[in-house]
């Protein structure tokens, strides 16, 4: 039993082997690289000596206006974003899963959306949200409103900019999340929601004490995922509104790209990274722990 033991365990090795050494070289040894060059002074082109500075980074980083403001967008971001398309997506779930007539066709609509790269659903949105009668939007609601409507610059305006980009992201994302939400609804046994009829619950009733209950892993996971997603929201910015207007929609990822090539700070876009990766972790471990307590309560 102990050979067989052992086989099994070199054999797990092996075949774990090209990704454990992918994520050595392209995961670790850059995080550890960026770790080492966030406590420097390293600027591109730069005719100073490049010295240890200890934690100088990352007290410039956190007392910058532009990254706190990167900071907020993500968190309003993540807080609009995450609760809705969460939910839109556990309904297209429940709805999809019954016996519809063209079930697939649907499934196959909601879905294309996550399978076209992200840069050229921007560019088609950037389209639609063309300020004046000529976007499709403006004139949609101006059609519908009668003349009612003001066309307006939706990606320059600072208090519809951030929102546009939520609208385009919760479109283009909620696909994914429709699939995870449809894997664990067919997870749940039917036999729970025969008894549950038998005992006189309803559909709303069979909702709240069946499903959700049954569906809480795939619940939190979706929303870590999501979480963790709309923190790395960077395409949509970039190619809508570069950050702008006055900062209405720059974010962590975008202020980290700007700062390493526009303005070749390179230690102080180490030190965001560092940041990043230090939200990102917290949030898979908020993730492992609410996983861990929903088996341990089931």
């Amino acid at each position: 039993m102990k050979r067989i033991s052992r086989s099994g365990s070199f054999d797990g090795l092996f075949f774990a082997a090209p990704a454990i050494l992918g994520l050595f070289l392209f995961v670790a040894v850059p995080f550890g690289i960026a770790i080492v060059l966030s406590f420097t002074n390293l600027r591109m082109g730069s005719p100073l000596e490049t010295r240890f500075v200890g934690w100088e980074q990352y007290l410039r980083v956190l007392g910058d206006e532009a990254f706190r403001r990167a900071l907020f967008n993500n968190a309003v971001f993540a807080l609009v974003v995450v609760p809705v398309q969460t939910a839109l997506a556990l309904g297209l779930a429940l709805l999809l899963n019954r016996q519809l007539r063209g079930r697939v066709i649907f499934r196959t609509l909601f879905f294309m959306p996550v399978v076209f790269p992200m840069a050229l659903v921007a560019v088609v949105w950037k389209l639609l949200l063309a300020p004046g009668s000529e976007g499709l939007v403006n004139g949609l609601l101006e059609s519908l409103t009668l003349g009612a409507w003001t066309p307006r610059d939706f990606l320059r305006d600072p208090w519809l900019a951030l929102p546009s980009i939520m609208v385009m992201s919760i479109w283009q994302g909620v696909g994914f999340q429709m699939v995870i939400m449809l894997a664990g609804r067919q997870g749940v046994p039917e036999q729970l929601y025969e008894a549950a009829s038998v005992e006189g619950a309803g559909p709303w009733r069979q909702f709240l004490h069946v499903t959700l209950p049954q569906m809480k892993n795939t619940i939190f996971f979706v929303v870590v995922v999501t979480t963790i997603l709309a923190f790395r929201l960077f395409d949509q910015v970039d190619i809508l509104t570069k950050g702008g207007p006055r900062l209405a929609t720059t974010t962590v990822m975008y202020e980290t790209v700007r700062t390493t090539f526009a303005e070749a700070r390179v230690a102080r876009a180490a030190a965001m990274t560092v940041i990043f990766f230090l939200i990102v972790v917290v949030l898979a471990f908020l993730q492992r722990k609410l996983l861990r307590e929903e088996r341990e309560v089931s």
